[in-house]
């Protein structure tokens, strides 16, 4: 019995490294990428481009995020759960059933933000030229949730370079391509958005395919078990939770698009690029550690649970203490690098780095609420954060720029980090937080 614990305790150790360790080199693969294109875009077009940018994308975020309604999440929970005891027919029934709830409602949001966008180009934002921007993104909302779907299903049958690829490389890795081949013939502000759209279809007929490919789903019987409301009743609790903690992210962009300028905006999302990088290792340890939370939950091992919880919570400490080190040392040089105008995001860099530190720590608190069934706990926590989080983007964004926008952020992300870590500790008994001079385990 004891030597059968070490196997499954040694299996669970080396499955987290070496997948995390997969998923961390693509997911540096995926930050380079990403800041090429940033980079080819503020080195080329300036830091107004960067604004626009940075104001559909989030627009484009938030119709996404509303049309996958909480079913990237809940799949990962359904599509792990499941194929973990090989109910395959379990797994295709959901997925099945989530498509046809998804698709129409993606296809009615493209339609409602294209014929929308003059009027939230004029009253949301005062600028009108915002128009044909954010009726190009309109396009992007459908192949974006279907990306988002199939890449979060493969994840949950363990397939996680295929995964982490398709969410964090494929469309930044196409469009950067392209975009440095476009960028010597076409240099309008426009230019950056349609090579993001085009990616964006491509890598989701792509990841489709190979989702089909690698779950056999075509040759899985199909019952008709699974309630629509029962599904509902998983994935809309992760919607609001999920969407809160997004939200808190496009609030900042928002609320500097209707207050500041594009220049601002620009500026400011070039600092939070740098600052999410505190937390880069997250998606890589996640992609393996979540779907084992809600693997061993639904086989009732507790006490594998939790050591896994406990590894996941340490490496991300590890990872991430260097890189905000790096970054408090060297701010200044690390905005230069994308324009001398970007210096300005110094002390909103700083802010942001600290903040999402915080929240990288803490967060294997909310991924284990939501893979064991207490996603309400979660949402309820992010609902309040967010609100949180607008009210003081009102307050201090007017006066104090990207600075104010930094600080509702931190002040927002802690509120929610600490009162998860608090529940987590209250519920199962474990410290979703790790520091090495308050832990004799260091």
């Amino acid at each position: 019995m004891k030597l059968l614990f070490f196997n499954k305790w040694d299996q669970n150790l080396k499955e987290i490294f070496t997948g995390s360790s997969i998923a961390f080199g693509l997911n540096i693969l995926g930050l380079l990428c990403g800041y090429v294109f940033v980079l080819l875009i503020t080195r080329n077009l300036g830091a107004d481009a960067m604004g626009i940018f940075s104001l559909s994308y989030t627009v484009l975020s938030i119709f996404v995020v509303i049309g996958k309604l909480g079913f990237d999440t809940a799949l990962l929970r359904f599509v792990a759960d499941y194929s973990s005891t090989n109910r395959w027919d379990l797994v295709k029934e959901v997925y099945l059933k989530a498509l046809r709830l998804i698709i129409p409602f993606s296809f009615l949001l493209t339609i409602l933000l294209f014929c929308c966008a003059p009027y939230i180009a004029k009253y949301v934002f005062s600028k009108e030229y915002l128009t044909i921007y954010i009726k190009l993104i309109s396009f992007g909302i459908l192949p974006l949730v279907l990306l988002s779907i199939n890449a979060e299903c493969l994840r949950g049958i363990k397939k996680i370079k295929e995964s982490v690829f398709f969410n964090k490389v494929s469309v930044l890795l196409v469009g950067t391509i392209v975009f440095s081949i476009l960028i010597f013939y076409v240099k309008e502000y426009y230019s950056p958005i349609v090579v993001y759209m085009l990616s964006i279809v491509l890598m989701s007929i792509l990841c489709w395919i190979v989702w089909m490919k690698k779950s056999g789903l075509s040759r899985s019987s199909y019952n008709d078990s699974l309630e629509y409301k029962n599904i509902l009743n998983v994935s809309l609790p992760m919607l609001l939770s999920n969407s809160s903690l997004l939200l808190m992210v496009w609030t900042d962009t928002i609320i500097l698009g209707i207050f500041r300028t594009e220049g601002e905006i620009g500026i400011y999302n070039v600092a939070f690029r740098v600052a999410i990088l505190t937390s880069f290792t997250l998606s890589a340890i996640f992609s393996i550690t979540a779907p084992k939370f809600a693997g061993l939950h639904g086989l009732g091992d507790t006490k594998e649970l939790k050591r896994v919880f406990q590894i996941s919570t340490k490496m991300v400490f590890w990872t991430s203490i260097p890189v905000l080190l790096t970054i408090f040392l060297f701010p200044s040089f690390i905005l230069g690098i994308f324009g001398s105008a970007f210096k300005e995001g110094v002390f909103a860099l700083l802010i942001l780095s600290f903040g999402y530190f915080i929240s990288a720590i803490t967060s294997s608190a909310g991924w284990l609420l939501e893979m064991t069934g207490k996603q309400n706990i979660s949402m309820n926590i992010m609902l309040i954060a967010t609100v949180l989080n607008i009210i003081l983007n009102i307050g201090l964004v007017p006066e104090y720029g990207i600075n104010g926008a930094a600080l509702a952020t931190i002040v927002s992300l802690t509120f929610a980090s600490l009162a998860m870590v608090i529940y987590t500790y209250k519920s199962f008994g474990l410290a979703a937080i790790y520091w090495p001079f308050m832990n004799k385990d260091a």
